[in-house]
């Protein structure tokens, strides 16, 4: 039997509640496609709800602690050790548009240290959590990144820049890079299920520029304790800072990099 820490307990427990609100505003997104004032307005009221929920049952749980937020940014607490990281809905243009793939993203800092991570993806139940030191897992299930050793053998994740993000013209100079080595590039529209998915083994590998803390906290966890590699893309462990992410096993890890490098010196 899995013995899980009373402060994963806490996480989970509050990406679930948040859930409710979630799935039942996912299920009205339909209907707001036709209507004149747009789906714009809904999500950004959607993701408020979830911050809120989750604000609240963290707090609850842990007073002191102090968060980080997609939606209201930086909250100190009295404990100046403990940061949730949090992003109520990763895959907003998804959930916009009817696409079942986003989830909710919790982090725990301590110390400027992840220790712990939960993405949940409501639609289907699927709940990836991890400790430090005591291994991640899909619901019951324990997880290990993929064992491919050959590159034109993977599936990578990645992002793409969008209207309004820099960085068109290196991710297009990346993205030649890299997609003749492999056996297939995808973009499923969230970070922190990109990560997820690398350790769960869905993907071998994934890497993104211009991304946000809060896409991408829990996911460094879940993929660290799968037994993966999560750098910037010098290879070094700044990635909440710069924005870079490239995510991978043992052996895809290292030859990613070179490629990414070598695409913009």
């Amino acid at each position: 039997m899995m013995v899980r820490s009373a402060l994963l307990n806490v996480m989970m427990g509050a990406a679930r509640k948040a859930a409710r609100s979630l799935l039942r505003d996912f299920g009205e997104v339909e209907n707001l496609q036709v209507s004149r004032k747009g789906p714009s307005d809904f999500v950004s009221s959607a993701d408020l709800k979830v911050e809120k929920t989750l604000r609240q049952e963290l707090k609850k749980a842990r007073p002191g602690f102090g968060f980080l937020l997609e939606e209201d940014g930086e909250i100190a607490g009295e404990d100046k050790s403990h940061r949730w990281i949090i992003d109520p809905i990763d895959g907003t243009t998804n959930f916009l548009h009817g696409i079942p793939n986003f989830c909710i993203s919790i982090a725990l800092e301590r110390d400027g240290e992840l220790i712990a991570g939960v993405v949940y993806q409501p639609l289907g139940d699927e709940m990836y959590h991890a400790e430090k030191g005591a291994g991640a897992f899909l619901n019951e299930r324990r997880l290990r990144v993929s064992a491919r050793r050959k590159m034109e053998d993977a599936v990578l994740a990645t992002g793409i820049p969008f209207h309004g993000r820099d960085g068109h013209e290196p991710f297009l100079r990346e993205l030649g890079a890299v997609m003749k080595h492999v056996a297939g590039v995808r973009r499923f529209g969230s970070a922190a299920l990109d990560l997820a998915y690398v350790a769960s083994g869905r993907c071998d590998g994934y890497w993104e520029c211009g991304i946000k803390p809060w896409d991408i906290a829990a996911g460094i966890v879940l993929v660290r304790e799968a037994g993966g590699y999560v750098t910037d893309y010098q290879g070094g462990t700044r990635m909440l800072d710069n924005g870079q992410v490239v995510a991978g096993n043992d052996h895809l890890h290292v030859p990613l990099l070179r490629l990414l490098r070598a695409a913009n010196p």
